[in-house]
């Protein structure tokens, strides 16, 4: 297998501090730089469709809470790990685009549910078959189906000692 931008990173490492230990760097340089190219290759499969990863977000959320693919902005909040600022913007721009509608939540007269429309339940299912076509691409042109399930085990494995 050819070396590629992180060995150089721990080759230097290895010249100038040949006491660490750098496999730890190894596996989290190259995590880092998968998200981070499959962010952009994400960022640029969800443009097709008009919106961004965050837009996604929200209405995956909800597609993904089954019918009515409705929640309350706290919950989604929390979901997302969002501040309620950033879920309003977010919200904000999705209601304008159609793509799902707020309504006041029938058991708390102070609350409101968000909703997918019509539209938004079309293009989500759209978006995420086109995202996951991208991230299948990306895997089966560097792993067997083997390789893709063992790998998900190590890093389910690495994120729960997290």
């Amino acid at each position: 297998m050819p070396a590629d931008a992180v060995d150089a990173i721990t080759a230097q490492w290895a010249e100038v501090r040949p006491d660490l230990e750098t496999a730890p760097m190894a596996v989290y340089g190259r995590i880092y730089r998968i998200a981070r190219a499959m962010g952009d290759r994400m960022d640029k499969e969800y443009a097709k469709f008009g919106i961004g990863r965050g837009e996604f977000d929200v209405i995956a959320t909800l597609r993904r809470s089954g019918e009515p693919y409705t929640l309350s902005p706290r919950q989604l909040s929390a979901t997302l790990m969002l501040t309620t600022g950033g879920m309003t913007g977010r919200l904000d721009k999705l209601e304008k685009a159609g793509l799902l509608s707020r309504s006041p939540d029938p058991n708390d007269r102070r609350g409101l549910r968000v909703s997918l429309t019509e539209k938004g339940l079309k293009l989500v299912d759209e978006s995420v078959t086109a995202g996951l076509a991208a991230q299948t691409e990306v895997l089966t042109s560097a792993l067997d189906e083997s390789e893709t399930a063992q790998l998900s085990a190590l890093l389910r494995k690495l994120l729960a000692a997290h």
